[in-house]
């Protein structure tokens, strides 16, 4: 019996190359036990003329499904669904539907549902004007040699780091270029057995708040902060101190008495962009020393700065093991390469490392191979650098467009990162302002989750890490004519 081409179906929308769709389409069907073994394959003239594509593409896709074993060629007679095609399950009788009996109210122990992280379209780059933060710009993004990089730890020769279960172990390769090449440019010494390698800075976070809090410690964070951070804390169930920023970030004296934990982004406050002074972070470490409580530094975006020197990271400044240090690739590389690291005392990384092995073992060890060779092939650099470039330019036209549409940005100067901080006028609520703005192609980040208890109506956050420079300035002017029609 031969299967009819209009069996296949291709989804417009999908990511995924027309001969890897033609290849999952088959491989579901035998699967799901709607082809079955030898079953005749459409001709492969007569499945491209039925989907409209090259009559080349599916060829390369059968002959993939016949090295996958899922086809097989038989001369001139065509391709078969092959004998030794993996099976479905065959199971004597249907499970039962579920009915429903369980209540769920009472059975969860715990809830996490209720936190409402920041979210953007997953179509985000269909739209005209995306000034959303943290994804990256294809553009900008070395993929040959990303490409280069995989390939080759792929190779016989990295075989174990591919295959191998480190169990609490890293890639001593990364661990070295991190120690050797990235630290020391934030004023970092550390020795391999005080870091950690963990699935993205949001990971190190919680990691840390695992390990230093109880329902009897206190830790403070800054208002606003990273919203994730926030619920990391509420879910540790400890006391929280929220410490209102200035035009200067976090300020020391503004911590009460009888905390254990302090929270911050010194290199530029998460979402301000707010760079903390050197007195402040040396007085900052001063009343960690003599109160005894520790600093979690998430050191969020210090690659990007512009203007002046990054300033030195509170871990360099530290002298009395006070500091927890949390770095990440997912700004400077790509968000979905969830590839984070803590720098901290042996004592803390020998809990955390415990603490990663009872969740999750380890990152996977070929992504650790492929950072490794990327950065010690000297790409990293390169893109840091091709990136820094590419940012400055977009930070001045938009710094330009916001002077001449009057939409100064809220807080105090800042020297670098990849967005601003704004606030709209009185009246204007930028929660209605973004759904507005969508029917204009235009994609701004409403600040209320950066905040606390009390909500907040009037900040949003415009970055320009995913937009292209021509199209800052009218992305600005129309921002600004839907604030001139709310207000």
């Amino acid at each position: 019996m031969a299967i009819p081409a209009a069996a296949f179906l291709l989804a417009p929308e999908s990511e995924r190359s027309l001969q890897k769709q033609i290849q999952q389409c088959v491989a579901e069907a035998v699967l799901a036990g709607r082809f079955r073994p030898g079953e005749k394959m459409p001709s492969t003239r007569r499945l491209a003329e039925h989907l409209g594509i090259a009559r080349i593409t599916v060829t390369i896709a059968y002959t993939e499904l016949v090295a996958n074993e899922y086809l097989v060629s038989r001369g001139r007679s065509g391709f078969f669904i092959s004998e030794n095609a993996p099976r479905p399950p065959d199971f004597a009788t249907p499970a039962p539907a579920q009915t429903g009996q369980i209540d769920w109210s009472r059975a969860l122990g715990q809830r996490f549902s209720g936190y409402a992280p920041l979210t953007r379209p997953p179509d985000w780059r269909s739209y005209r004007y995306p000034f959303i933060y943290g994804q990256a710009d294809p553009r900008l993004f070395d993929h040959q040699n990303w490409r280069l990089c995989a390939l080759q730890a792929l190779g016989q020769k990295d075989f174990e780091a591919l295959t191998s279960d480190y169990y609490e172990r890293d890639d001593p390769q990364l661990v070295e270029y991190i120690l050797r090449h990235i630290l020391p440019r934030r004023g970092i010494a550390a020795k391999p057995s005080e870091i950690l390698l963990t699935m993205g800075a949001q990971n190190a976070l919680w990691t840390t708040a695992q390990i230093l809090l109880t329902q009897r410690r206190t830790a403070a964070h800054e208002n606003p902060c990273y919203p994730g951070l926030r619920e990391i804390l509420n879910q540790t169930r400890c006391n929280t101190v929220a410490i209102d920023v200035d035009a200067e970030g976090l300020p020391p004296d503004a911590l009460p008495d009888g905390v254990d934990v302090v929270f911050t982004t010194p290199s530029h406050h998460c979402p301000t962009n707010i760079t903390l002074p050197l007195e402040r972070r040396r007085r900052l470490l001063e009343r960690a020393t003599a109160e005894g409580f520790l600093i979690v530094e998430d050191d969020y975006e210090f690659e990007i700065a512009f203007g002046r020197s990054p300033s030195p990271a509170l871990k360099s400044l530290d002298r009395s093991g006070s500091v927890i240090y949390t770095g990440s690739f997912s700004k400077s590389l790509f968000p979905g390469l969830r590839l984070g690291y803590l720098v901290a005392p042996e004592p803390f990384i020998t809990e955390a490392r415990a603490l990663r092995a009872l969740v999750l073992r380890h990152p996977p060890g070929h992504i650790q191979r492929t950072v490794a060779y990327f950065l010690s092939l000297g790409h990293y650099d390169a893109q840091i650098a091709r990136m820094g470039r590419a940012f400055a330019k977009r930070r001045a036209i938009m710094e330009q467009a916001l002077r001449e549409n009057d939409l100064p940005p809220a807080g105090g100067e800042t020297f670098g990162g990849s967005s601003y901080w704004m606030k709209a006028p009185e009246g204007v609520d930028t929660q209605r302002l973004a759904q507005g703005l969508r029917e204009q192609g235009v994609l701004i980040e409403p600040g209320g989750a950066f905040f606390g208890s009390t909500e907040d109506h009037r900040h949003f956050r415009l970055a320009y890490s995913s937009i292209a420079s021509e199209r800052i300035p009218n992305g600005i002017r129309l921002l600004s004519q839907a604030i001139r029609a709310e207000s």
